[in-house]
């Protein structure tokens, strides 16, 4: 039985619809407008093994940064439903991916409280014509929506396409981690009963 789940959201700003299978096989169908995040959100399905469709008609006008937002949030929202109650999932995920000359490690945890930080530093402003100030813009509407914490530490490297790839990669084998179903754990993996968003 797959967990699955389709968010529509809709704003003055953007238009955006996500559907989501969290026991996919990686399969990507992804329109935003932004080619460089169209990337990262295919490395992302693909890493997480997720099936994740995704179509955003957002502001490009004025720039990228509220499509690139209300499509992490969005995302974040279709994980957030597709686990239901988080009972059996493994909840934390960790991974360290080297991209070529790049280190990042990731860590999520899937306890429903929204948290994010990236020590990651980019040595230019943009890859292309994308501000890499939207990449953590992402994950922070990723951890809003999906009620997660997301760390990522860039341990080294320098070229800001391998950064973010790394950055993408490392939390997306998290997420996979995190989403997995831990035969171990009958219910809800917390000692206090409950995870809630």
């Amino acid at each position: 039985m797959h967990r699955t789940a389709a968010v529509t959201r809709t704003t003055t700003e953007t238009a955006v619809t996500v559907g989501l299978d969290l026991d996919g096989t990686g399969r990507a169908d992804i329109q935003t407008g932004l080619g460089f995040f169209d990337h990262m959100l295919t490395l992302l399905a693909g890493h997480a093994l997720v099936d994740l469709a995704v179509r955003c008609q957002g502001d490009l006008h004025v720039d990228g940064h509220h499509t690139v937002e209300d499509v992490g949030r969005s995302i974040g929202q279709a994980v957030r439903e597709a686990l239901g109650e988080r009972r059996a999932i493994r909840r934390y995920g960790h991974c360290t991916l080297p991209m070529d000359e790049a280190l990042v490690t990731g860590a999520i945890d899937l306890g429903g409280r929204a948290a994010t930080v990236l020590a990651v530093e980019f040595r230019v402003p943009t890859i292309g014509s994308f501000d890499v100030q939207l990449v953590e813009v992402f994950w922070e509407g990723f951890a809003a929506g999906a009620g997660a914490n997301v760390h990522a530490v860039l341990h080294h490297g320098r070229n800001a396409h391998h950064v973010a790839e790394a950055v993408f990669k490392a939390l997306a084998r998290s997420l996979r981690m995190a989403a997995e179903i831990d035969p171990r754990q009958a219910g809800i993996p917390s000692t206090k009963g409950t995870l809630t968003v």
